[in-house]
């Protein structure tokens, strides 16, 4: 053989079989790899079963591929009833001639033992003969544990697996075959021999953290091909099935626009450089009680007078007290519904999962199709699931809504009620591009409420800290707060204009000790008209 017809093969791409679970096929790079042998191992309620179904209604309904289910557990009638909720009619399929099952299932009334040599001969035949009788070019085998787990001879074990996989592969088709394992970070299967057999391997989990369930799933091998590395989360949804949440495919490639948007307020659009940018995500962080959901209510009526549909997800109070609080500052969100420009979505994030709910927020924005998405809070959605759940969670959200130009405006709850950090904004702020800061500021026995822009993305903006009030209009700022220093970390200490004086004098000394000792300390044209702004009051 010539060096040339040697280059030649080992270029020759494998090709990849979509398997019609979109999500899916992204981690996968394409599918599964055709006309090869892919084992599914995982624990009770990973979604074997549901992945082996899905695979093959996935081609039936996108492909027109014809498929053949072998199951050896649940009986044929069980899983046509328990799929029926997933939205595929596998009894239709059936009538068709597109869909067919091998029931090979254990009779619960019949004892079965272990004598001699197990020869897998008459199921594989039967399983040729339903393939050949619909055209099938999938199959899926559930579950290979149900009937390996009456015999003890690892060989033999070994023996009929790699005879199923061989006899598979010379049908033509692309086949599933699932797994039991015992552990979700243990062995890959039961007999410790299925990885090897198999040309591809990939690990369901449900995982117990932090007393939340969490499925994922991870590609283990593929024989000759690339695919993505490491585990994903995933979900299982009534009339979709497994949707995957593949967060490394998420690409830097957002548009941004120049375009300014309004808050609401006219003041903070000022602070802000002239408002939002339309493709920005702002993040609105304070304690109880300091305007955030003021904040978001006007964000939703600014939205609504441009003619901008507006999307409300609240997960801290009732739809109730929601209309009843925009009310009391003069918005009708009864009006706004009614016009089609609102509508809002309540619920405890407890009813369901992180995953559940990004899956159930994109599918409502793709539905409604809004320009303005309000969050409130993220706070409240942090007690659901672990903080890489969360985390997950935001990163999805926010580039979801980024690449639909979405504006989003999501609330954080702090921990203190003087300000400080919170978990959430840690683990959003280098996500946003903008957040505003609102806090409680006491001076003199009475309780204040201070505003400040602390970032603003690709625009100038106002960074003084400004005082504003409430009352049946909304929000109003006012003046700077001055000679006041440490609001923003929760320990406001008031200073009289002598000490200012005196700081500044003292800054001024160690600036020019720097200098003669040739160190390049500066002090910004800004700092300096600040500083004189500070004398002068």
């Amino acid at each position: 053989m010539t060096a040339t017809a040697i280059n030649d093969n080992t270029s020759e791409a494998i090709e990849k079989l979509p398997t019609g679970i979109a999500s899916f096929d992204v981690i996968a790079k394409g599918g599964l790899p055709k006309n090869r042998t892919t084992l599914v191992s995982g624990t009770a309620g990973s979604g074997k079963t549901v992945f082996a179904v899905q695979f093959l209604a996935s081609g039936i309904s996108d492909y027109n591929e014809n498929g053949v289910f072998v199951t050896f557990e649940e009986s044929a009638s069980d899983i046509r009833e328990n799929m029926q909720s997933f939205g595929w009619n596998l009894p239709q399929w059936e009538k068709e001639g597109r869909f067919a099952f091998v029931d090979a299932s254990p009779d619960p009334h019949i004892d079965t033992i272990e004598s001699g040599n197990f020869d897998l001969g008459a199921l594989l035949a039967r399983v040729e003969n339903a393939v050949k009788k619909v055209k099938a070019t999938r199959v899926s085998v559930d579950s290979l544990g149900a009937v390996f787990s009456q015999f003890s001879d690892q060989s033999i074990v070994r023996r009929e697996l790699f005879r199923i996989a061989s006899a598979l592969k010379s049908m033509g088709v692309t086949a599933v075959m699932t797994a039991e394992r015992t552990d979700d970070y243990g062995p890959v299967a039961r007999f410790g021999v299925e990885e090897f057999i198999a040309d591809n391997v990939m690990i369901l989990r449900n995982a117990l953290e932090d007393e939340n369930r969490r499925r994922t799933i991870e590609i283990l091998k593929f024989r000759g091909t690339d695919h993505q590395k490491g585990e994903y989360p995933f979900t299982i949804i009534p009339n979709g099935g497994m949707i995957v949440i593949p967060l490394s495919a998420i690409q830097l490639r957002q548009k941004s626009s120049d375009v300014r948007i309004s808050s609401g307020n006219a003041e903070l659009d000022e602070m802000c450089g002239g408002g939002f940018f339309r493709d920005s995500v702002i993040l609105v962080s304070g304690a109880t009680g300091t305007g955030k959901t003021l904040t978001v209510t006007q964000f939703l009526e600014g939205g609504a007078k441009n003619g901008e549909r507006c999307l409300l997800l609240a997960f801290e109070e009732s739809r109730e007290q929601l209309f009843r609080n925009a009310s009391g500052w003069g918005v009708d969100f009864d009006r706004m519904e009614r016009d089609g420009m609102l509508r809002v979505i309540c619920d405890y994030p407890e009813v369901v999962g992180l995953e559940d709910w990004l899956v159930t927020i994109q599918s409502i924005i793709e539905e409604f199709k809004p320009k303005r998405v309000a969050l409130d809070s993220l706070s409240a959605l942090e007690r659901v699931g672990t903080i890489k759940a969360f985390r997950e969670f935001v990163i999805g959200i926010t580039s979801f809504i980024k690449h639909q130009e979405i504006t989003g405006l999501f609330t954080s709850t702090t921990a203190s009620l003087m300000g400080g950090t919170s978990i959430t904004e840690t683990h959003i702020s280098t996500l946003t591009d903008s957040i505003i800061l609102l806090r409680y500021v006491e001076m003199f026995g009475e309780m204040k409420r201070g505003l400040t822009v602390l970032k603003m993305r690709g625009s100038i903006h106002d960074k003084r800290i400004r005082e504003f009030s409430i009352d049946h209009d909304g929000m109003h700022l006012g003046r700077p707060f001055r000679n006041i220093t440490g609001i923003l970390s929760g320990a406001p200490v008031h200073i009289s204009p002598g000490d200012i004086e005196r700081i500044w004098s003292s800054f001024d000394a160690e600036k020019g000790r720097s200098s003669r000792t040739g160190d390049t300390a500066d002090v910004s044209t800004e700092r300096r008209k600040g500083v004189d702004r500070r004398r002068s009051s």
